[in-house]
């Protein structure tokens, strides 16, 4: 099924005309995302670090954490998963392993980046990168390691912020020298940055990252499909809103001692079908020895 997916999305992409494309953090958000008809989703390992561990996005995941979270969420939803490993826990020995594991988790593609060890969030203060040569490896190892063809390598670069936009396009040109499927250059501080970045980088599909709040200004999606990004991600859109919904909610909870229908919720109906209770009650119907 994996492969099939792949197959599909890949060749969505070489359509042109961008995908709008939110993250999730875990497998309720998947299933949001799903029934509401986007395209593609991203597993965020900003917010993975940020709803398992209740920590900021300094490099503290590890594979296994986030292969289980690839896992489940490819276990609710067949929407193609771009998956953000970081830095791929490594160097590039460690890049090939973490690819081969979550190609087997059912990932769509994986984005890779240039920081150095631990990694920081790409619009936090702070960051550096790697010489060129060791971000090189680490996507030549990720292209050699995929074992299906319509698996995608996501080349990021966080560059711009320490050694310039121009340093920056010249990276994302050499990682699409070494097979990089769409490459990702972080941060772009105006908008001029933006649409130079598709303009400069002809040789594979664009993302660009829209962070609320973040160093990249927000762009309508239309603009963005104008200029020629293949891929629009809203990385952590849906952990905002969650975070404060369960502010108010809360928040109100605390004030007044007491929550019911009127209250700032979801409905228990919504609750149950965003799980797809219905589906599980049918099969313990199906499967039941009463019947």
């Amino acid at each position: 099924m994996s492969q099939e997916i792949n197959k599909a999305f890949k060749s969505r992409l070489s359509q042109g005309g961008a995908v709008l494309m939110p993250g999730a953090a875990n497998a309720l958000a998947a299933r949001v995302i799903d029934g509401l008809g986007f395209e593609a989703m991203y597993i965020s390992g900003a917010g993975v670090t940020n709803t398992y561990y209740g920590m900021p996005d300094h490099g503290f995941i590890a594979l296994p954490d986030l292969v289980q979270h690839v896992s489940a969420i490819r276990n609710v939803t067949d929407l193609p998963l771009v998956v953000d490993a970081d830095t791929g826990f490594g160097n590039a020995v460690n890049v090939h392993h973490t690819v081969r594991m979550l190609e087997t988790a059912g990932a769509s593609a994986i984005q890779l980046e240039d920081q150095v060890n631990p990694k920081k969030c790409g619009h936090f203060a702070g960051k550096d990168v790697v010489d060129l040569d060791e971000a090189r490896s680490r996507i030549k190892a990720a292209v050699d390691a995929r074992r299906d063809e319509n698996f995608l390598i996501v080349a990021r670069t966080d560059a711009r912020a320490t050694r310039g936009f121009n340093e920056a396009i010249d990276r994302a040109a050499a990682f699409i020298e070494d097979g990089a499927d769409i490459t990702f250059v972080e941060a772009p501080q105006s908008v001029e940055e933006m649409k130079d970045i598709p303009a400069r980088l002809t040789g594979a599909p664009q993302l660009v990252n829209l962070v609320v709040g973040g160093k990249t200004p927000i762009l309508d999606f239309a603009e963005l499909d104008e200029a020629g990004f293949g891929l629009v991600l809203y990385a952590n859109v849906a952990l905002q809103g969650a975070l404060l919904g369960m502010q108010n909610a809360l928040s109100q909870l605390k004030d007044n001692g007491r929550m019911d229908l009127d209250g700032p919720l979801a409905s228990f109906e919504l609750r149950q079908s965003s799980v797809n209770k219905g589906h599980y009650d049918a099969l313990e119907k199906l499967y039941s020895s009463k019947g």
